[in-house]
């Protein structure tokens, strides 16, 4: 079968298109022929070297969707044929056909195009779990950084349903106006060198209650000034500039705030538990799945290029030949 194999760490054109045998399902196991395979976000940054991966080179990818066609011992055989999306234990999902175990998989529901499904798995669960994680109670001020895509895309649409206000955002000039679209009240470009004094001078004499952090370094720790003393919370989830939040406890200790670093085994886990909803929600029309394009699995350097560039406003799909 044809897959994409990393054949090193670097640049988008260390994935290689290569024809890789067919896996076959094992006990607890099942066999999906992918369809729509999401390009996600920290699959750049593995892909770079910016974070480890371990293992010999095989097929890359965390995530695709498409139809069960096998199942291993001990997976119910009522499976086979039914629409799902999968996630892997961080190898084998750029791939015609990916092998997982059964309790990796999320049923579609009906309703739900495969596509969607596949767009609005990752960035919606994340998104659920932090808005769970801020324990917005009603009436809070939220600032959702890169507010057009992704996570952040996510966060923008379902903040007001899970209790906030008001929702200011980041994007860059050319997209504040579908970062309103999806909800936010406020737009400020955040590639622009001053945007923290840009943002305070939105909010005048009021506060944040919540900001969703996914910048890190610096950035992070600016915006410490503009939140709620006391009451105040960020929730980090990222390091787009390309380090961790500098953030020290005497940082939190003289405001009163809190920082809830989200990543790890421990919230992936709470990720996955939302997986089902997020997409009952989208086949309910209650989040809308934000798709950029669909390019060929081979073309899957270009996905990279253009996703680590931040040249999207959704998920990039690619498309197996034989889907």
């Amino acid at each position: 079968m044809q897959a994409i194999v990393m054949t090193a760490t670097g640049e988008p054109e260390v994935l290689q298109t290569q024809e890789v045998p067919d896996p076959h399902p094992g006990v607890g196991e099942i066999l999906i022929r992918a369809t729509a395979i999401p390009v996600l976000y920290a699959e750049t940054l593995l892909r770079s070297g910016a974070f480890p991966i371990a293992g010999p080179p095989g097929a890359f990818g965390f995530q695709a969707a498409g139809s069960v066609l096998e199942a291993g011992a001990g997976v119910d055989p009522g499976l086979i044929g039914a629409r799902v999306v999968v996630s892997t234990a961080g190898q084998g999902a750029y791939a015609e056909k990916v092998c997982v175990p059964a309790e990796f998989a999320t049923i579609i529901p009906d309703g739900l195009a495969t596509d969607a499904a596949a767009a609005v798995l990752m960035g919606g669960s994340v998104a659920t779990a932090l808005l769970r994680r801020a324990g917005l109670t009603g009436g809070e001020t939220v600032l959702v950084p890169v507010a057009t895509t992704g996570v952040g895309g996510y966060l923008t649409q379902l903040a007001r349903e899970s209790g906030a206000s008001r929702v200011i955002a980041t994007a860059s000039a050319a997209k504040s106006d579908r970062a309103r679209a999806l909800g936010a009240d406020e737009v400020i470009d955040h590639r622009a060198p001053d945007w923290p004094r840009r943002l305070r001078e939105i909010l005048g004499d009021s506060t944040i209650d919540v900001v969703f952090e996914t910048f890190g370094g610096d950035i992070a720790h600016d915006l410490l000034d503009v939140l709620t003393p006391l009451d105040g919370r960020m929730l980090g989830y990222g390091q787009l500039s390309g380090a961790p939040a500098t953030i020290a406890a005497a940082d939190l200790h003289a405001r009163g705030l809190t920082y809830t670093a989200c990543a790890g085994p421990e919230w992936l886990t709470r990720v996955a538990t939302t997986r089902a909803d997020v997409l009952d929600r989208a086949a309910a029309g209650r989040i809308e799945p934000l798709i950029d394009r669909i390019l060929p699995l081979d073309q899957a350097a270009k996905a990279h290029r253009l996703v680590q560039n931040r040249a999207t406003t959704g998920t990039i799909l690619l498309r197996p030949a034989a889907a």
